[in-house]
């Protein structure tokens, strides 16, 4: 797996590694543009979390996401008082994906 320091160098280091698509978070699928993928539909390859050393906000985890149809992407999500709400099948997922 690869290192990278900050939220920007891990967004850079994947794009160039192929992880092209911006995938944001709704309460039961992850989007991108009109394109909508279920828990089902979705691997989480990589996962990289940050914490900020003074501000809160800082806190983020980036997810390397490749859809079942070879699609790849990243989403970035904050946690703790910043995280989306999420439904329980989405909670499951990205934290199953997240403890392998």
């Amino acid at each position: 797996m690869h290192t990278y320091d900050t939220v920007t160098a891990a967004l850079s280091g994947l794009k160039q590694r192929g992880y092209t698509k911006d995938f944001n978070l709704e309460e039961n699928c992850i989007v991108c543009h009109e394109d909508k993928y279920h828990p089902e539909d979705f691997d989480i390859t990589e996962v990289y979390r940050y914490e900020g050393n003074s501000d809160p906000g800082d806190e983020a985890v980036v997810y390397a996401i490749e859809g079942r149809n070879g699609e790849k992407g990243v989403l970035v999500n904050g946690y703790g008082i910043s995280a989306d709400g999420m439904s329980d099948e989405m909670v499951k997922k990205l934290t199953i994906s997240h403890n392998e």
